[in-house]
C-alpha cells in the first residue's frame, strides 16, 4: 500500500532521505511562509546541500548523475510529506535543456556551480502576456550586435525569478514573417540575472496569486547578454524548449501524485479517527468511497508518470505520455483534495490542518504549466489524428 509501509516504491533510499529532510519542515513552517508570502529559503538550501536538486547533473560536473525517474521520486516524496517542491522544481526540468543542447563550455562553467549550490537556475522565461501558450507568437526579441545579443520585451508567470541567479530565456532572433516555419527563429539563452539587475536592464515585478508561488513578470530593456549565452543553434530554441517541457510535465505530474497521496493519507486517517453518532465517519460509504476512488485514480496516474519518465530516459518520444501523465495526475490530486476537504468538513478550511493550503497549491496544475483543455486538444489532434480544435 502507499499509505504504510512503502514497500513497493522505487528509489527507496532516496525517498527515505527526502522524508527525513522534510520532517524538519512541518506544517507550521509552511503556514508561516504562506502568511508572509515568503520564499522557503531554508528548505531549498537543505535540498541543495543534500544534493537532491543536482540529481540530474552528471557526476563529472558534481551531480548525482541519475535520471528523470529519480528526480520524479524526489519531488513526489516532497509533496507527499506535506512540503512544496514548487519553490525549486524548475531547476530540475530546466537542467535538461542545458544537458542536451548546451555547449561543453556552458556545462563546464555552470553545472558544477549549480550542483554545489553556488548558483541557482530556477527561472524559466517563456510565457508572455499576449502569447499565452502560443509560444511561437512571443514578441520578446534578441538582436545580435557584435559579440552580444540585445534583448527587449516582457515575460509573465516566470516563477522564482527573484530567487534565481540564472534564467533560461526563449526569445525571437528572427522575425516571424522571415522564418520558414513558425517554430523557427526562436532561440534559447542562459541569462545572468544578477548582472542584468545590477545594470538596470532587467526588472522583476512580483505577482500575488492565491498560492505562495513566488511568480513574477519580467521586463527587458536593452538587456545585453554575451553571444556565448546562446544555447545550441540560433533559431532552434523552440525544439530545445519542447524537450524540457516534456520533462517539466513529468516532474509536475509526480508532484501531483505526491499531493494526492498526502490528501488521501490525511483523509483516511481522519475518517478512521473522527467519530460522529457513535462511530467513525469512515464507516459511511459516502465518506469512504470518494477516498477510495481518489486513491485508485492516483495509482493509475502514477503508472502513467512512470511510463513517461521511462520513455524520456530511454531517449524516446514521450510527448503524449508526458502530457497524459500531467493531466491525469493533476485531475487525481484535485479529486483527492476535494475528498479531503469534504471528509474534514469545516476543518478542511482551517489553516492548522494544512488541507486548504495544499489544495490551493495543487489546484494550480489544472492550469499551469499547460491547461487540461490544451492537453486534450493536443491528444485529439496529434495522437488521435482528429481535426484541429479551435
Amino acid at each position: 500500500m502507499f499509505l504504510s509501509p512503502y514497500d513497493n516504491e522505487d528509489f527507496p533510499e532516496i525517498r527515505e532521505g527526502v522524508r527525513r529532510l522534510c520532517a524538519g519542515f512541518p506544517g507550521e513552517y509552511w503556514r508561516d511562509l504562506d502568511a508572509g508570502r515568503e520564499y522557503p529559503t531554508d528548505f531549498v538550501r537543505a535540498l541543495t546541500e543534500a544534493g537532491y536538486l543536482s540529481v540530474l547533473i552528471p557526476e563529472a560536473y558534481g551531480g548525482s548523475g541519475l535520471g528523470l525517474r529519480a528526480a520524479a521520486a524526489i519531488l513526489e516524496t516532497i509533496q507527499a510529506e506535506g512540503c512544496n517542491g514548487g519553490a525549486c522544481h524548475a531547476q530540475m526540468y530546466v537542467m535538461g535543456t542545458i544537458l542536451r543542447h548546451g555547449s561543453d563550455d556552458q556545462k563546464q562553467h555552470y553545472l558544477p556551480k549549480i550542483a554545489a549550490g553556488e548558483l541557482r537556475l530556477q527561472a524559466f522565461a517563456v510565457t508572455e502576456p499576449t502569447s499565452g501558450t502560443d509560444t511561437t507568437a512571443l514578441r520578446t526579441t534578441a538582436v545580435r550586435d557584435g559579440d552580444c545579443y540585445v534583448v527587449n520585451g516582457q515575460k509573465i508567470w516566470t516563477s522564482r525569478a527573484g530567487h534565481s541567479d540564472l534564467m533560461l530565456l526563449l526569445a525571437r532572433t528572427t522575425p516571424r514573417d522571415r522564418s520558414a516555419k513558425k517554430t523557427e527563429g526562436l532561440s534559447t539563452f542562459i541569462v545572468d540575472m544578477k548582472r542584468a539587475l545590477a545594470d538596470g536592464s532587467l526588472a522583476i515585478r512580483p505577482i500575488r496569486t492565491m498560492m505562495n508561488h513566488a511568480t513574477t513578470e519580467i521586463f527587458f530593456d536593452n538587456m545585453r547578454i554575451p553571444a556565448a549565452s546562446l544555447v545550441g543553434e540560433e533559431g532552434k530554441g523552440f525544439r530545445y524548449i519542447l524537450s524540457g517541457m516534456n520533462a517539466e510535465r513529468v516532474l509536475i505530474a509526480a508532484e501531483c501524485v505526491g499531493d494526492a497521496k498526502w490528501f488521501t493519507r490525511k483523509s483516511a486517517a481522519y475518517a478512521s479517527d473522527r467519530k460522529v453518532f457513535g462511530r467513525a465517519i469512515g464507516q459511511n460509504q459516502g465518506v469512504s468511497f470518494p477516498i477510495a476512488r481518489a486513491y485508485a485514480n492516483m495509482r493509475a496516474a502514477e503508472l502513467m508518470v512512470h511510463e513517461a519518465a521511462r520513455l524520456y530516459e530511454a531517449g524516446r518520444p514521450n510527448g503524449a505520455e508526458a502530457n497524459m501523465a500531467k493531466m491525469l495526475a493533476a485531475d487525481a490530486s484535485v479529486e483527492a483534495g476535494n475528498a479531503c476537504i469534504q471528509t474534514h468538513g469545516g476543518f478542511g478550511f482551517a489553516e492548522e490542518y494544512d488541507v486548504e493550503r495544499k489544495f490551493r497549491e495543487t489546484r494550480l496544475y489544472q492550469v499551469a504549466p499547460i491547461s487540461t483543455n490544451l492537453i486534450l486538444s493536443f491528444l485529439a489532434e496529434h495522437v488521435l489524428d482528429m481535426p484541429r480544435s479551435y
